[in-house]
C-alpha cells in the first residue's frame, strides 16, 4: 500500500485526448493507483490539443495527457505563452503514416518486395516523392494530416518525407501554415477525424496514434506505411503535463500523481505486456478510447497490421514502461526542440546552451525520481527499473535506428541540425518564401 503523502489538493480532474497512449491515467485510475495516494481524481476526455493545453493553462484541468511539443512549445510562447512541466513521459513510439488505397497502389511499384511478395519494411518515403511529382505535374496539391503543429506526428511525418527527399514546408513568423516552399502540404485534422477525413479525398493520407492507423485498415480505405518504431526506434511519444504553477503550489499532489502514474506504466508493460488485453478492454470503452476492442488490441497486444492481412509482429509499438519510458530525459525535450527549430517555428538560431536550459525548465526528472523513490521504499517498483545516475541524457540514438541513418545525439543540438540534409541550419532563417544565410 502507497504511503499517502500530505496531499495540498486532492480533488483533481485531468484532461486526455481518445488515444491508446492516454492509457497510464486509465489504468490509474480503474486500478484504483490514484486513490492508493489519496487522490480522487475525475477523467475528462477533450475535444482536441488546444482545448485541452487552454484548460491545463486556465486551470479548469489540473493535468493532462499531452504531446511533447505542448510543454515546450508553450513555455518558450510558441502558439500559447505559459510554464508547463512534465515531471512524467507517457510513452515510447504508438504512431503511423498511413496513405489512402489509391496513394498505396501509386507507391508500390517503388517498394522493394521481400521473397514472400510483401512489401520490405521500413518503406522510405522515396517512394512517395513520384506519386507527389505526378500530383503536382497535374497542378494538383498532394495533402496530408497531422494532428498539431507541435506535435509529434507533425515531426514525425516530416522527418519521413524529409528523409525521402520531399520538403515538408516551412514556418516563419509571418505565415504559420507550415507549407512555404512545401512538395507536400501538412494541415492540422483531430486524430478521431482521420480516417473519414481521408476517405472524403481531403487529405491523401496521415499521421496519427493509435487506433485510427488500424482504423483505417478495419474500414478498408488505407494502408499504413510505416510506424514510428520504424521510423525511430524508442522515440518519446506523449507527456503528463501541469503548469509550473501547479507544481509549485501543489508539490506533494505532484508527486502523488507521478507515483500513480508511474504504477499504472508497470501494470501496462508488466510480465511481456500479459496485462494488456484487459487494457485493452479499459480502452474500448467510451470514456475513454471508444473504439473498437479487436482495432485497438491490433497494435496493443504486440501485433500490427498494414495492408490488409499483412499482419507483423511489432513488439514495442507500444511502450509504456520498459527502457526508461516514463523518465522524462532533457534529450528527448531537445530533439523537440531541434525539430522547431528545424522548421522554422523557433525562427532563429538558438545556442546548445539555450536547448539545454529550455528542456531543463520544462522535463523534471527531479519529481520523476522522488516519486519512484517512494514506489521503491513501499515495495511498489523495483530499484533496478529506474535510471537513478542519470544526468538527464540518454545514449546517443544509432544511426542504424533511424530511417535516415542520422544518428542523433541531444547534447550536439546544433551538430545535429547541421547533420540534417533538409531544414534550418545555423543562423538561416524563412523570409516570405527565401531562406536566408
Amino acid at each position: 500500500m502507497a504511503d499517502i503523502l500530505d496531499l495540498e489538493k486532492d480533488e483533481l480532474t485531468l484532461g486526455f485526448i481518445k488515444l491508446t497512449d492516454m492509457a497510464p491515467l486509465a489504468v490509474a485510475y480503474e486500478n484504483g493507483y490514484f486513490e492508493d495516494e489519496g487522490l480522487f481524481v475525475t477523467l475528462e476526455a477533450q475535444a482536441n490539443w488546444k482545448v485541452l493545453l487552454d484548460g491545463v493553462i486556465d486551470g479548469q484541468l489540473d493535468g493532462a495527457h499531452m504531446l511533447a511539443g505542448q510543454p515546450l512549445a508553450a513555455t518558450i510562447g510558441y502558439g500559447t505563452q505559459a510554464h508547463i512541466i512534465t515531471p512524467f513521459s507517457m510513452d515510447l513510439n504508438g504512431n503511423g503514416i498511413t496513405v489512402s488505397n489509391e496513394i498505396w497502389e501509386q507507391m508500390k511499384p517503388h517498394i522493394p518486395l521481400m521473397e514472400d511478395g510483401r512489401p520490405q519494411h521500413p518503406i522510405s518515403a522515396s517512394a512517395l516523392a513520384p506519386v507527389v511529382e505526378d500530383y503536382k505535374d497535374q497542378g494538383v496539391p498532394f495533402k496530408m494530416g497531422m494532428v498539431f503543429p507541435v506535435s509529434t506526428h507533425n515531426y514525425e511525418l516530416r522527418y519521413w518525407l524529409a528523409a525521402g527527399g520531399l520538403e515538408p514546408g516551412f514556418y516563419s513568423p509571418e505565415d504559420v501554415s507550415g507549407q512555404i516552399g512545401a512538395d507536400v502540404f501538412l494541415s492540422v485534422t483531430p486524430p478521431p477525424q482521420m480516417p473519414s477525413t481521408m476517405e472524403a479525398g481531403t487529405i491523401f493520407g496521415y499521421c496519427v496514434g493509435e487506433p485510427w492507423n488500424q482504423q483505417a485498415v478495419f474500414k478498408g480505405i488505407g494502408v499504413p506505411v510505416i510506424t514510428d518504431y520504424e521510423l525511430w526506434k524508442n522515440n518519446p511519444e506523449k507527456v503528463f503535463g501541469i503548469s509550473a504553477e501547479f507544481a509549485a503550489e501543489n508539490p506533494n499532489t505532484t508527486i502523488a500523481l507521478t507515483k500513480a502514474l508511474i504504477r499504472a506504466a508497470i501494470w501496462l508493460d508488466a510480465d511481456n505486456n500479459a496485462n494488456r488485453p484487459a487494457a485493452v478492454d479499459i480502452l474500448s470503452r467510451s470514456e475513454y478510447v471508444g473504439a473498437d476492442a479487436a482495432v485497438i488490441a491490433n497494435s496493443m497486444t504486440g501485433t500490427f497490421e498494414y495492408e490488409e492481412g499483412d499482419i507483423r509482429e511489432v513488439p514495442d509499438f507500444n511502450v509504456f514502461f520498459r527502457y526508461n519510458a516514463t523518465y522524462p530525459f532533457y534529450s528527448d525535450a531537445i530533439w523537440y526542440l531541434s525539430q522547431m527549430r528545424r522548421w522554422g517555428q523557433i525562427a532563429e538560431a538558438k545556442t546548445d546552451e539555450w536547448f539545454f536550459d529550455t528542456a531543463k525548465s520544462v522535463y523534471r526528472p527531479d519529481i520523476y525520481l522522488q516519486a519512484a523513490r517512494m514506489l521503491v521504499d513501499e515495495d511498489l517498483a523495483n530499484e533496478a527499473d529506474f535510471p537513478w545516475d542519470s544526468d538527464g541524457f540518454k545514449a546517443p540514438t544509432p544511426a542504424a535506428d533511424i530511417i535516415d541513418g542520422i544518428a542523433y545525439d541531444g547534447r550536439t543540438p546544433n551538430a545535429y541540425l547541421e547533420s540534417l540534409p533538409i531544414g534550418l541550419k545555423g543562423s538561416q532563417t524563412v523570409s516570405g518564401s527565401e531562406i536566408l544565410d
